[in-house]
């Protein structure tokens, strides 16, 4: 599913508008019956409750005052609330003019703004994605004013005052919505974490706009859901072997935390490569083989941490990080892991401390082979990039860039956890919860990519993609089994495989 610019989505409405040949008006009709039916059928307000709908002058504006009709007509009683303005778009004037003549309808003043009691529900129709300055004057008041009211908020296509495609001012005034409803795509606004007070839950109505403008629109920026990975990852073969799923090593653990070993081990048996090998600390091997006895376990001659890196030439893929430790030792291994796996072109995955060695020893990521693939939170990517991120868009910017510099994938975990590619496009995907922010999380997501670099049937992409969409996917089954709280990074790795029992294609 693409993630269309501000001037993009300008130029989808348009293009709809002329391929479909609809007349005056006729596009807003559609949208704001998608959006009055989603709040009859979702939020049902009962016919006694407070609505309000607070309209700005633009196609924003126009859009509140066709569900402030359609409301009145299945029956409620809706206030609608206009912001003053000299001019105002061609299709706000028309609907205006379709308006009951016994529908309330005032204009707003700076001194009498209305009261808002907390019980009511507010559609917020005043901005969309056309805003590019903040708020001021009356229109800033309007937003402080609902914020304040604690009324329930219904933002139309974007919170006012959010900007759609840049870094919010400090102390601009934006509405804090509980819901926001979009059309057809969702924005990348929606998905960035210094907007989640902003955007609250959010939908993506469909509403039939065009297609092929989608589809030949070139973007930057894509979210992954279901349909987006379906058919990705290929069914097993009849006459598949352990071969065929390739042989993973993971390079893992220390004293005191062969759990993570341990986590990643399971969730890489779990996403189904044909063999693992765990390189380990000595300390480790005895609860290696007993709590993961389907994996094999060598051990490093020193007790505590990794000092020796074995014979590359068996294994198709190799993981290391969860568990780690930064000894200086390790580092070596790491040094010596880097540049054997580029002279052997072996796929690369590196998590946790593995991308702690790469900050402290910065040398070492001149050495990345190309299409490694790095899943760091938001601190081991700040230490990695050494910068920290002015604002979300700045971030995304050090992601592009440091995937170009660096040829890698680069897995930004969190919410909407972020995907950054070679090429430039990154991926935000869908599938998650909070729940999943529990230790070890991260382990078995190291595991899970581990096994499908493994799969020689899938490119460096589809192996990231569909890692990170099955790990968010496998945390929302897991979820629905603990709840959120209960979640621990174990229930994640057990629900692996009917997570990608969902995503995998006919049979080869």
């Amino acid at each position: 599913m693409k993630l269309l610019s501000a001037a993009q989505t300008r130029a989808l409405d348009q293009a709809t508008i002329e391929q479909q040949r609809l007349g005056p008006g006729q596009l807003m009709e559609r949208a704001a019956t998608a959006c009055t039916n989603w709040l009859l059928d979702t939020v049902a307000p009962s016919y006694d409750l407070p609505l309000h709908i607070f309209c700005g002058p633009g196609n924003n504006g126009g859009d509140g005052l066709v569900m402030a009709r359609q409301l009145h007509l299945a029956g409620y009683a809706p206030q609608v609330w206009l912001l003053p303005a000299a001019h105002r778009s061609a299709d706000f004037e028309l609907h205006r003019q379709r308006l009951p003549a016994e529908l309330a309808v005032a204009e707003l003043e700076a001194n009498q703004l209305p009261t808002i009691p907390p019980e009511a529900w507010v559609i917020d129709a005043l901005f969309g994605t056309g805003l590019s300055r903040p708020l001021e004057g009356l229109a800033a008041q309007v937003v402080e004013h609902l914020n304040q009211s604690g009324a329930a908020i219904v933002a139309i296509d974007l919170p006012s005052g959010l900007f759609a495609d840049a870094p919010q001012p400090a102390d601009s005034a934006v509405v804090r919505a509980r819901t926001t409803v979009g059309f057809q795509l969702p924005k990348l606004a929606y998905l960035l974490p210094r907007n989640a007070p902003f955007v609250g839950d959010w939908t993506v109505l469909p509403i039939g706009l065009d297609t092929d403008f989608i589809h030949s629109t070139p973007v930057d920026n894509y979210f992954v859901d279901a349909e987006f990975v379906a058919g990705r990852l290929p069914r097993r073969g009849r006459f598949s072997h352990k071969g065929t799923f390739g042989h993973a090593l993971l390079l893992a653990g220390s004293r005191g935390k062969i759990g993570a070993a341990l986590l990643a081990a399971r969730a890489c048996l779990r996403g189904g490569v044909g063999l693992l090998t765990v390189h380990a600390p000595a300390v480790g091997y005895s609860i290696l083989q007993t709590a993961v006895p389907e994996a094999m376990t060598l051990t490093d001659p020193a007790p505590n941490f990794l000092t020796e890196l074995p014979e590359l030439a068996p294994y198709a893929a190799v993981g290391i990080g969860p568990g780690l430790g930064q000894e200086d030792a390790t580092a070596e291994v790491l040094r010596r892991l880097l540049h054997q796996a580029a002279a052997a072109r072996l796929p690369l995955v590196l998590d946790a401390d593995a991308l702690n060695l790469l900050s402290r020893h910065r040398d070492l990521l001149a050495l990345l082979p190309p299409d490694a693939l790095l899943t760091p939170h938001p601190k081991e990517f700040e230490r990695l990039t050494g910068e920290a991120a002015r604002n979300d868009y700045h971030r995304l910017e050090q992601l592009r860039s440091f995937c170009r510099q660096h040829r890698c994938y680069c897995v930004l975990k969190g919410a909407y956890t972020a995907l950054g590619t070679p090429d430039g496009p990154v991926y935000f995907n869908s599938t998650g919860n909070p729940g999943m922010a529990t230790g070890g999380s991260g382990d078995v997501l190291t595991g899970l990519l581990l096994a499908l670099r493994c799969d020689q049937r899938l490119s460096p992409l589809n192996a990231a993609l569909l890692g990170v969409y099955a790990h968010g996917r496998a945390g929302d089954l897991a979820a629905a089994e603990t709840g959120e709280a209960g979640l621990i990074a174990g229930d994640i790795a057990q629900f692996i495989g009917p997570a990608l029992r969902e995503i995998a294609g006919p049979a080869s």
